[in-house]
């Protein structure tokens, strides 16, 4: 009798014992498929931060009609600024950061007051005291009107709080003239009248 119990309780551990070993087993390959969801959650904050980093600035003429839109992005080295444009005057532009969140038409434009500047250096690339933080490399317009072009600021940041940040004292302006920037004129590369301007604010 006794040796039938031995029997019996031997069989009864060699089903236990395998059960308990796939409860562990299974419980370590649940651990091991939260993990990469972890790593999702942080990818995904880090997505929306980057989000958070570019602006989108419309530029409209002294009409009123919106002639090209700009993305800014924060980067490494600065600020990148994607220019898309139609019905702009063929030819070589200047293009600048303004001090002033304001774009009145009424006003030519010259509610945005002059190039962002807070290091109170001189105007253009060519000038030894130069440049503004807003100065910007010309841009060409084609025959039909349109144009694409990337430049970076590197003097400016989208970070709120920083030094040169184009969000300070309420924002900045995007702004093309009717000329080209000849890099050393003061104050602003006699780059003729302003014909477009787009503000850059929170």
């Amino acid at each position: 009798m006794r040796r039938w119990i031995m029997i019996i309780f031997i069989l009864v551990l060699a089903v236990i014992l395998p059960a308990c070993g796939g409860n562990a087993e299974e419980q370590e390959d649940q651990d091991q498929e939260t993990q990469p969801e972890e790593n999702t959650d942080e990818e995904s904050e880090q997505t929306n931060a980057m989000d958070e980093e570019e602006k989108l600035v419309s530029l409209s003429d002294q009409d009123g009609d919106v002639v090209g839109t700009a993305t800014l992005t924060e980067g490494e080295s600065g600020v990148t600024i994607e220019f898309e444009g139609t019905d702009l005057p063929a030819g070589t532009h200047g293009f600048h950061i303004h001090e002033n969140p304001s774009c009145d038409p009424s006003e030519d434009f010259e509610s945005a007051g002059e190039h962002f500047n807070p290091t109170e250096a001189n105007h253009g690339f060519d000038d030894p005291d130069g440049p503004h933080a807003g100065d910007l490399p010309n841009m060409e317009v084609r025959e039909d009107g349109t144009v694409e072009e990337e430049v970076t600021a590197d003097m400016v940041t989208l970070e709120k709080d920083q030094d040169h940040s184009l969000y300070a004292n309420g924002g900045t302006a995007l702004m093309i003239h009717s000329d080209a920037d000849d890099y050393t004129s003061q104050p602003s590369g006699d780059a003729g009248d302003r014909i477009a301007c787009g503000v850059i604010e929170e």
